[in-house]
């Protein structure tokens, strides 16, 4: 039997080219610390840790200063195309969806895939028909812009006049790791992708142990940055190893970066939850928002 242990949740909103000092990404901060601290309600209500995941993601989806969900980039045909994965450190169940539309929030049509499909990883029209088999919410193509955008959509722009419009910064990819007090861990990652990407195009956050991972075992994490260069480290699964081999979830986390950075020249970012419950951080570009809650403390954030 497991012990009881302090639940802990924490978010990013990703390590995007944010300008600084800049209000999107002071939003974005805000945003983060809602997320958090919703996690933590539910954790605290006795909430899984994958409840507790899927709640914080759904909370980001709904910024409009952040790449998932509303906010979502377009892709070079004028659409938008997202994926999530979710994935639960006990069973080691997971769900992931890509290159979906209209759908507002893809953490949970992802949660859904886990757990009322057979398979793992849906994409593009057979996950959106697996979405309307189980009578899973759509949404419009409008209701996915955020508000400069959707203004100029509703004045007849076009989603393809829109692609090379697009104003301000971004982050992309947003996650959330937790850790509730029975011990169960849970990952969970949501991005519309880069910003003009090919039509199709999929990055590091629908694949497991690139865009995330949990194992209960020894951690969880979820990754933000240029996919190309994240999905060749595998890096999500890179800070779980660190964690097994005895670094704590900072420590791993600035250890994956840091082959990110040397292996391929990537930038990114990580976050992280060991099954003690330490938190990690770690980034190597301008910014990446984030929040984190231990138990009923306070939420922390920053960037």
């Amino acid at each position: 039997m497991k012990s009881i242990r302090k639940s802990t949740i924490v978010v990013h909103g990703g390590a995007g080219a944010w300008q600084l000092p800049s209000s999107r990404l002071d939003q974005a901060v805000i945003d983060c610390h809602l997320a958090a601290a919703t996690g933590q309600n539910v954790l605290l209500s006795g909430g899984t840790a994958l409840d507790a995941v899927e709640a914080a993601v759904r909370v980001l989806e709904d910024s409009p200063v952040l790449d998932a969900g509303r906010g979502s980039y377009l892709n070079a045909a004028g659409e938008i195309e997202m994926d999530a994965l979710i994935m639960d450190g006990g069973t080691m169940s997971l769900g992931a969806v890509a290159s979906v539309q209209r759908i507002l929030h893809p953490i949970s049509l992802a949660r859904k895939v886990m757990t009322s499909c057979r398979h793992n990883f849906l994409v593009g029209k057979g996950a959106e028909e697996f979405a309307d088999s189980i009578g899973f919410p759509r949404c419009t193509f409008e209701e996915l812009l955020d508000d400069e955008m959707r203004e100029r959509y509703l004045a007849g722009e076009s989603g393809l006049d829109l692609v090379s419009g697009e104003a301000g910064a971004a982050g992309d990819t947003v996650g959330a790791v937790a850790l509730d007090s029975e011990g169960n861990i849970a990952s969970g990652t949501s991005t519309g992708g880069t910003k003009g990407k090919r039509p199709g195009r999929v990055g590091d956050s629908p694949l497991v142990g690139s865009g995330g991972y949990a194992d209960d075992w020894h951690a969880a994490a979820s990754a933000t940055g240029l996919g190309e260069a994240l999905m060749k480290v595998l890096i999500s699964k890179r800070v779980i190893d660190f964690v097994a081999e005895g670094l704590s979830s900072q420590k791993a986390c600035e250890a994956a970066i840091d082959i990110l950075q040397e292996r391929v020249q990537g930038e990114g970012g990580l976050i992280a939850i060991d099954v003690r419950g330490r938190v990690g951080i770690a980034y190597n570009t301008i910014a990446m928002p984030h929040a984190y809650a231990v138990g009923d403390g306070e939420v922390i954030s920053g960037f």
